[in-house]
């Protein structure tokens, strides 16, 4: 549990000062010989190893990190470095390429971020692959079933199962979620995602193929509602945008996994079978790996102060997995660190237990109005209206590749994932208002366009394409992965559990809405109406941001409440 004695402390790489409570936080020297907290670093530096020390003019070692430009001279194999502050001091500096000492252990912070976010994929998976596992199970001669023959209502509940099981785990979650723990509740997740899949792939009727697409649902309820928990309470807060955003970017990306891997086995005999199977060695290692990863050390210090177990115990457990999630960078501060959160947890009131009325006044009632505010907005702005008209819309416009709907849905998922990886790489750069109120605003945009050509311009389907790509985009640069961000971070530790699942529960509930009610209201409006409707729900949004939701760039989490509820 604790770091290597024979790894290199903290102070052999600067000097340490305290932080205002962040886990893991320390304070560094700039360029410019000036002290700063920890800001420096990067997600490269987060994820990826490789990235080296700089040393400036008197030999220090300071830490490279995002808001610094890095010019290479080739022929002297020198780095330039300008700090956000001005040039300073320092005109050249040396970084090792040979060395992957850093302020972190890249590989365990990898994996700090890469096993809760397996939940993401698997959610985005079951999305993908489900799209073309109907299409299999239909088939008289590749569903290798003899009760093939499905009506509508059928195919809905094996489609919908999972999000009915989503909604039951998400009011678990609200129960169990502060007892559990994050860590022990993703490795359930991971359980229920592992049993799930093997139900429906293993099913000898069609009920149990219900089952286990209910089963496997609840496993996401948990997962969507303990990931994002888990990752905002480790992270350091410069990076915890982007962290918690690539949650967002593992969901499009197994969706795009899940509609290629459809499409190779579609045409296979019992291929949907296949299909599920194929998620069992991705929960397996989620299983595997959070049982591996500490427990939350916040988490653990809140059930200190809330009298929930022995403080001393308590504390010296929060110590040691603050110890293995931050690596020699906490060197010997870690229990100075602890003692601050706790001093700043009893500040900020959490020592008081939640009662469920609690949830809905105070500050409380303003952090679940932004959360479910941002999460329903997320929903009820007409996505999964747009994307069912991808299809037709790029047909229309002459795209052969319009007439294969699982080509079009991992064109469109493609295009989802780059978008999606742009917001993750600027959003701890921008802050999160800024990508809201820009990328809200285009969807507004796209969408009067959508509406405009199912009434007006039916002859110009380029209007339609850009507008549909714009939608795509926009959303994926806003609500996709923001929602799920400031959800993860705005609810105070004490409520964070129960708050973030309401949210969760008001976003599969809208989710469940928007599809159940689409189209009955196509039917009685008209798809241009229906686009115009959803602009005018995109306008008010925009409102709320503007009006409601705050800005949480570089603030940690107890800042947050501090200053932002």
């Amino acid at each position: 549990m604790a770091p290597d004695p024979e790894q290199p402390t903290l102070s052999s790489l600067g000097k340490v000062g305290k932080s205002s409570g962040e886990i893991g936080g320390v304070e560094e020297p700039l360029l410019n010989g000036g002290i700063h907290t920890s800001e420096n670093y990067s997600l490269s530096s987060a994820i990826f190893p490789g990235i080296g020390l700089l040393l400036n003019e008197e030999g220090e070692k300071v830490a490279f990190g995002y808001g610094e430009t890095v010019k290479k001279n080739k022929r002297r194999k020198l780095y330039a470095v300008k700090g956000k502050e001005g040039e300073g001091l320092v005109r050249e500096v040396m970084i090792s390429m040979l060395t992957l000492n850093t302020f972190y252990d890249h590989l365990e912070f990898c994996h700090l971020f890469l096993f809760p976010a397996l939940g993401g994929l698997l959610y985005g998976y079951d999305i993908g692959s489900t799209s073309c596992a109907t299409i299999s199970i239909q088939s008289a001669t590749s569903s290798g079933i003899s009760w093939y023959n499905l009506n509508s209502v059928d195919i809905g509940l094996i489609t919908s199962g999972s999000l009915y099981g989503a909604l039951i785990g998400s009011v678990l979650a609200f129960n169990i979620a502060d007892f559990l723990g994050r860590r022990r509740e993703l490795i359930l997740a991971a359980f229920l995602y592992l049993v799930g899949a093997l139900v429906t792939a293993l099913a000898p009727a069609f009920a149990v193929v219900v089952i286990g697409r209910f089963v496997f649902g609840i496993g996401i309820g948990l997962a969507m509602h303990a990931a994002p928990m888990y990752i905002a309470e480790t992270a350091p807060s410069p990076i915890r945008g982007q962290l918690i955003s690539l949650k967002e970017f593992f969901i499009v990306l197994g969706m795009v996994g899940g509609y290629g891997i459809g499409s190779l086995l579609v045409d296979t005999v019992a291929g949907w079978r296949y299909m599920y199977v194929a998620s069992t060695p991705l929960a397996v290692i989620m299983g595997i790996g959070m049982w591996w990863l500490p427990a939350s050390p916040r988490w653990l210090l809140l059930r200190a102060i809330q009298g929930k177990g022995s403080m001393l115990e308590l504390r010296e457990t929060a110590i040691c997995c603050l110890c293995r999630l931050r690596g020699d960078a906490i060197g010997d501060t870690a229990p100075a660190k602890v003692d601050e959160i706790l001093a700043e947890l009893a500040v900020v009131g959490e020592e008081k237990e939640v009662t469920l009325t609690e949830v809905f006044r105070g500050k409380c009632l303003k952090a679940l109005t932004i959360g479910a505010g941002l999460v329903l907005f997320q929903q009820i702005t007409g996505q999964p209206s747009v994307l069912y008209y991808a299809a037709s819309i790029l047909q229309s416009a002459g795209f052969s590749a319009a007439s294969d709907a699982t080509r079009v849905s991992i064109l469109i998922g493609l295009f989802k994932l780059i978008m999606t990886g742009t917001a993750v790489l600027v959003v701890d750069r921008l802050g999160r208002r800024p990508l809201l109120l820009g990328g809200v605003s285009g969807m507004v945009i796209s969408l009067f366009l959508l509406g405009s050509y199912y009434i007006f311009l039916d002859n110009a389907p380029v209007v339609a394409v850009v507008a549909l790509l714009l939608y795509v985009g926009c959303y994926q640069l806003s609500f996709g992965p923001i929602g799920w961000l400031m959800i993860s971070e705005i609810f105070p530790l004490r409520l964070r559990g129960r708050g973030l699942g309401i949210a969760v529960l008001v976003n599969f509930g809208a989710n469940a809405l928007v599809t159940f009610t689409f189209s009955p209201l196509k039917a009685l409006l008209g798809a241009g109406i229906l686009f115009y409707a959803f602009g005018v729900i995109a306008v008010l949004s925009l409102l709320f941001i503007i009006f409601i939701v705050p800005e949480t760039k570089g603030l940690t989490l107890e800042e947050i409440e501090a200053k932002c509820l």
